[in-house]
């Protein structure tokens, strides 16, 4: 299998770029801490506004109380052209109702399967970012996105 031979690019495209690897990946995968050992998994990001990424998480799942301890995570989200955008931040709960509102109102999942915010199962994160990074299908060289 020949080596791919990645598309230029430059500085001023790169937050375009990577918005849009966010955009096509449905299914990101989140890294999260559980005491030394990591742990990925993949999440359906409810949505992001910029580089900030909203998910939606049952309370009983393992990775709240890993974003408890330690609310430092990575996301790494995937196009369909192996594109790559390394996302990594802070996980915060979203306890106002607004928010949690416009997480049902986004994501036909939550509402066929928790019905409302009002489901005690229900929590909504949003990840603070620190860093982004994007790489051009598979050319192992990330690029710093301007945050």
């Amino acid at each position: 299998m020949p080596k791919p031979i990645p598309v230029p690019v430059t500085p001023d495209q790169l937050p375009d770029l990577a918005r849009a690897v966010l955009k096509a990946d449905r299914f990101p995968v989140l890294a999260t801490v559980d005491g030394d050992q990591p742990r990925a998994r993949p999440i359906t990001a409810t949505w992001t506004d910029g580089f900030m990424v909203y998910f939606a998480n049952l309370k009983r799942f393992h990775k709240t109380q890993e974003i408890a301890a330690n609310a430092k995570v990575e996301l790494c989200f995937l196009d369909k052209n192996d594109d790559q955008v390394r996302l990594t931040g802070v996980a915060e709960q979203v306890t106002d109702r607004e928010t949690q509102e416009e997480a049902f109102r986004r994501d036909a999942l939550l509402r066929q399967y928790l019905k409302s915010p009002d489901n005690p199962e229900f929590t909504l994160y949003r990840v603070r970012p620190t860093r982004v990074r994007f790489m051009r299908e598979w050319a192992l060289e990330y690029f710093e996105v301007p945050l």
